[in-house]
């Protein structure tokens, strides 16, 4: 594997045991992957057993992937106005952490949050708040939070790039912290991603409101909605609203290269063929 091999992979299952997703990203040709430490839509999960763990990391090894992103239980809301709920929100966010320390994932991505009957500030402020309150936990381990772009939504808030750079500005000195960006959030939200000269505009908008020091990670997804919509629907690559030019201008980034890139399209059974499709895209001259 070359230095200059750029990472692509996918979310894969951990149905079985969390190490089976190794196998399957194997079998994708990924040299990176997501997964869910545990169910997604649950408040409910178990700790990894040191015998998963274990073998999680061992096989991980053999497999030489590069990078291994976890993303977090989609109930929890570290921005809601309800105590209670933020809460128990906070507790299954510090489960993720334990989680992912036991299992050296590099990335654990989570959605920064709602309003619900909040404010967009006050929503942005108990984000902030709620991250904070996990830097005992965060220096266990070698695992960076990284805020998802949002498609907007609802009352989620994440969609403009102004939040993001808000939270982490709030932030960064006590926590390792950073984005991941999702090709069909940002489009949703408004971001005209298409073309090259589109691509770079926002990217360049990016540099200047958060800084690329602080992206650390792609979504890979096309999007069935239009641009603009703020509704968060993925297609597969090349056959949503945003099509291939997008995903070709970011493969040709050498500054996105060391960075995992996960597909999170809806036809798994592609996913070796769009992973190969996007290495091929880094192959091309610019």
């Amino acid at each position: 594997m070359s230095k200059e091999e750029s990472l692509v992979g996918a979310h894969t299952s951990i149905a079985g045991s969390v190490f089976n997703s190794i196998n399957e990203a194997t079998s994708l040709e990924a040299n990176c992957f997501q997964i869910f430490t545990a169910n997604q839509r649950q408040w409910r999960a178990k700790p990894i057993s040191a015998v998963d763990a274990k073998k999680f990391l061992q096989l991980k090894k053999d497999a030489k992937i590069k990078k291994t992103v976890s993303h977090n239980n989609y109930l929890i809301n570290l921005g809601s106005p309800k105590k209670d709920a933020l809460e128990i929100s906070k507790k299954a966010f510090l489960e993720e952490i334990e989680r992912c320390h036991s299992l050296e994932i590099d990335y654990l991505v989570f959605h920064p949050g709602s309003a619900l009957t909040s404010t967009q500030d006050e929503c942005l402020d108990t984000i902030a708040d709620s991250i904070l309150s996990f830097e005992k936990a965060v220096k266990k381990g070698k695992t960076r939070l990284l805020l998802e772009t949002t498609a907007g939504q609802g009352t989620n808030v994440g969609y403009k790039f102004e939040h993001l750079a808000y939270i982490i500005k709030k932030v960064k000195d006590k926590i390792p912290i950073g984005v991941c960006l999702d090709t069909c959030h940002i489009f949703a939200a408004g971001y005209d991603i298409r073309d090259k000269k589109g691509f770079v505009k926002v990217f360049d908008e990016f540099a200047k409101i958060i800084g690329m020091k602080n992206l650390y990670a792609f979504h890979i997804n096309d999007s069935k909605v239009d641009l603009g919509s703020r509704r968060d629907r993925h297609e597969s690559l090349g056959k949503g609203k945003i099509g291939l030019e997008c995903f070709k201008c970011l493969m040709q980034e050498k500054t996105f290269n060391n960075m995992p890139k996960i597909l999170e399209t809806p036809n798994e059974e592609i996913w070796r063929d769009e992973i190969q499709l996007l290495k091929n895209f880094s192959e091309l001259k610019k």
